[in-house]
């Protein structure tokens, strides 16, 4: 099927993958006039259960891929694990897919996404690759102990992932994370974690969103606090790197970009995520228009949104048995509810989230 942009309301629009992320997009989707179609490997998903349609089999499932095709026409993906290859055979066969299958690409194999960064003026920690356990403890004596291992592919929230203390200590990490190839990362002595939420429509404008400063607790993230503090040069030092990135991907859509904020005033990247993310969670109830509305007016071939903030909010992720206490958080003035749909509520699984907001 064949797509004239913009897409008009009343339109559909597939989406790959059917978590929480997807659930929102579609939910933003049918605010804008849109009927979204989503292609899940479980027939009980959070996105599939708010979609006009759902296609339950595998991301590479190419009789699947063929009914979303001829469905839609217009296909986006809520997370980055999804194959490349599935976005590209969408792509050969008609389907305008946004983001490309080229951003998919670099940021499934991080050893990829570190040489994309540095290449287009977007600084990271030092790194090296490793394919063997011999490789691994090289690769670490060189960069400096204490180093962070992590699996080229896959992992995500702490997973894939060790420190390494000792060179000595390289082997049996490698060992331990399945002797994939993997990427060594110095330590990044940074004061604080921040990230950016930006856009890019399908002409090259952009949209940005203000920096969020973010805590972690065992790799998962915990809470976001937006607008984050921060100077002008800083907020201006962000939007310059999400605009080589974006730039240098001819981009279309929202991207979620991880920084460091080291004590000199640098920023440097630790990811980025071609999706919707987890830090930008905020901008549901702190924005004129969220990520998830911002993302769809993308890919559809609308214009931008604004993107100031109106609100303070601190956004708490829910995780686990944490969503139990629901009805204390909606007794909360100042808190908006987000729940997942999710059916099991297993430790460390994200059910939802709350946005505490406060006038700026």
């Amino acid at each position: 099927m064949t797509v004239k942009l913009p897409l008009e309301p009343g339109s559909k629009i597939g989406i790959l993958g059917g978590g929480q992320l997807g659930r929102m997009l579609a939910l933003a989707a049918a605010r804008l006039g849109f009927d979204v179609v989503v292609l899940e490997r479980e027939a009980d998903s959070p996105a599939g259960r708010t979609a006009e349609r759902l296609i339950v089999g595998d991301y590479q499932d190419e009789t699947a891929l063929a009914e979303l095709a001829a469905l839609t026409g217009l296909v986006t993906y809520e997370f980055e694990n999804v194959p490349a290859k599935s976005v590209e055979w969408l792509a050969a066969h008609g389907v305008e897919v946004a983001p490309d299958s080229r951003a998919l690409g670099v940021a499934q194999d991080r050893f990829e996404e570190k040489n994309f960064l540095n290449a287009h003026g977007a600084p990271t920690v030092a790194f090296a690759e490793a394919n063997t356990a011999e490789e691994a403890q090289r690769a670490v004596a060189r960069i400096g102990p204490p180093a962070l291992m992590k699996t080229r592919r896959e992992g995500y929230d702490g997973k894939g992932q060790r420190w390494v203390e000792h060179a000595h200590d390289a082997g049996a990490a490698f060992e331990e994370l399945g002797r994939v190839p993997v990427i060594i990362e110095a330590a990044a002595d940074f004061v604080r974690e921040l990230s950016i939420i930006a856009a890019r429509d399908r002409d090259g404008a952009m949209a940005v969103y203000p920096l969020a400063e973010n805590h972690h607790e065992n790799g998962i993230l915990r809470r976001s606090v937006a607008p984050a503090r921060a100077s002008e040069a800083l907020n201006e030092q962000a939007e310059r790197i999400a605009a080589r990135i974006l730039a240098g991907l001819s981009y279309v859509g929202v991207m979620g970009i991880e920084l460091f904020e080291m004590a000199d005033g640098r920023l440097l990247v630790n990811e980025f995520a071609p999706r919707v993310h987890n830090t930008g969670h905020w901008t549901q109830d702190g924005c004129e228009v969220d990520q998830f509305e911002q993302h769809i007016r993308a890919v559809a071939g609308w214009p931008l949104g604004p993107t100031r903030a109106i609100a303070q909010v601190e956004m708490l992720n829910l995780l686990g048995d944490e969503v139990e206490v629901w009805a204390k958080y909606a007794a909360e003035p100042e808190s908006r509810i987000h729940l997942y749909g999710k059916r099991g509520a297993k430790p460390g699984r994200k059910m939802g989230h709350i946005n505490r907001v406060k006038p700026l």
